[in-house]
């Protein structure tokens, strides 16, 4: 097989690991707070959106760190121990003690963190300029098959089920726990691909050295004394002086409503659903359904939109307005077909009526429009940041990543606490503010870079 035939081998492994990987940890995230609901232990006090709440938390606070584990330790092995935390997390929802269900939030958080730093060195190592963009698409097209596949079987194995019993709750963190553990293993099928020629690095760009892993004597120095926590210190200080940009700091306005919205389809809408006892004996098998079709509306979006970047002569104004107006559908029926107090509801649900009679086919039509717009923003905002800041394109989507994960910390924060109303009022204004200043960076790009710089993108 010839070198290049060995890197697109290895990116299509990356993508099933992290398709076995996140068809565990996303199903889980989906209906932990259900299943902590549903929970008898007496003496168990946690829920799941303080939990993912410290999750994000974490995740944002260890961006600083992540590159200097994978610095020292290689990508795979990042992967690898960073994929076990993620198993161990799962495993937890087996038999849940409060201390248990926190301590492995917090190591989640450390080792999404170092995954996802890996995740881009791998990627980076096995592309090149050509091949970067089949490179991403191919493997995000198979990490968003993750969200059909365990959202699929929760569908069938809870379908019927108005309570979700002790054995229900272990039948299922088994099967993830071995389905995130398949994952794990298979990081160890990526091969490092032979060097084509040794290309001529300057010392000076740490976060490209760090991104592409690069194992000869310069990047060894990376790992040696102080060198790397000199080099991630200097990518820390990269990203501060990014963040105050006057383009990211009003790039941030949307970034922070992707982090809001996320926390609403990922885990309080799913929730909500499955509360609403007007939906019949399968409302919690309804869960995974509305996962499935969250699934579907990410895959339309991200990869149509993602594919279509490069002629769209139009720019990238019309994709978030598209995402915004689709949001704002979904919301707006969302309002109307889900009771206020579902994303609270204890473990008997709600038997309140929103505005109209409860419909299982607009709930899960509104989870496609849901996915169908998260898809629209990524895409724009990860090819805004790119071709803004492409010369500092690593601080740069780290930035993005701190921002994204803070805001859905505090969103998952404040689920254990605000009714459904609330929650959509607070993703309608960000949605906005989000979309205007989207529009004025937008401006900015076109005016800086001139008409046919742009539109080559």
């Amino acid at each position: 097989m010839n070198l290049e035939g060995k890197k697109l081998l290895n990116i299509v492994v990356l993508g099933l690991a992290f398709m076995f990987m996140f068809t565990a940890f996303q199903t889980c995230g989906n209906i932990e707070q259900t299943v902590l609901i549903s929970f008898n232990g007496t003496d168990f006090h946690g829920t799941g959106y303080t939990s993912m709440a410290i999750i994000y938390g974490v995740f944002s606070a260890s961006n600083l760190i992540a590159p200097s584990v994978v610095a020292v330790i290689g990508p795979q092995l990042s992967m690898f121990f960073s994929g076990l935390l993620y198993s161990a997390y799962i495993a937890m929802f087996i038999h849940p003690f409060t201390w248990s269900f926190y301590t492995a939030s917090v190591l989640v958080g450390i080792g999404a963190a170092v995954l996802w730093t890996a995740q881009g060195n791998v990627l980076a190592t096995n592309s090149s300029e050509t091949t970067i963009g089949r490179n991403s698409g191919i493997f995000w097209a198979l990490l968003q098959f993750s969200l059909f596949f365990g959202n699929l079987y929760i569908y069938c194995a809870w379908r019927g089920h108005d309570h979700i019993t002790d054995k229900d709750r272990k039948t299922v963190f088994i099967s993830l726990t071995v389905i995130s553990l398949v994952g794990c293993f298979l990081f160890f099928l990526i091969r490092k691909p032979d060097s084509e020629a040794p290309s001529s690095s300057s010392s000076s760009d740490v976060t490209e050295s760090l991104l592409r892993g690069e194992s000869d004597s310069s990047s060894a120095s990376y790992s040696s004394q102080s060198g790397v926590g000199a080099q991630a210190l200097d990518a820390f200080v990269k990203s501060c002086k990014l963040f105050v940009t006057k383009e990211m700091l009003l790039l941030s306005m949307c970034i922070a409503y992707t982090g809001l919205e996320l926390t609403f389809y990922s885990g309080v809408y799913g929730t909500s659903i499955g509360a609403m006892t007007r939906f019949g004996k399968d409302s919690k098998s309804l869960i995974g359904l509305s996962g499935i079709c969250i699934g579907a509306g990410e895959i339309l979006g991200g990869g149509v939109f993602g594919m279509l970047n490069k002629c769209n002569r139009f720019g990238r104004n019309p994709v978030v307005l598209l995402g915004l107006i689709t949001h704002y559908v979904a919301f707006y029926l969302i309002f109307l077909n889900i009771a206020k107090d579902a994303p609270v509801a204890t473990e008997a649900g709600t038997d309140l009526q929103a505005f109209i009679e409860p419909s299982v086919a607009v709930a899960l039509l509104c989870s496609f429009l849901l996915g169908l717009g998260d898809g629209c923003f990524n895409t724009q905002l990860l090819s805004i940041i790119g071709f803004m800041f492409k010369d500092n394109s690593a601080p740069a989507f780290a930035v993005f990543k701190f921002i994204q994960s803070i805001m859905a910390a505090i969103a998952f924060f404040y689920s254990n606490y605000f009714l459904l109303h609330w929650q959509l009022l607070i993703l309608v204004v960000s949605g906005f503010l989000g979309t205007i200043t989207f529009f004025g960076v937008e401006t900015m790009a076109k005016s800086s870079r001139g008409d046919t710089d742009y539109d080559s993108i």
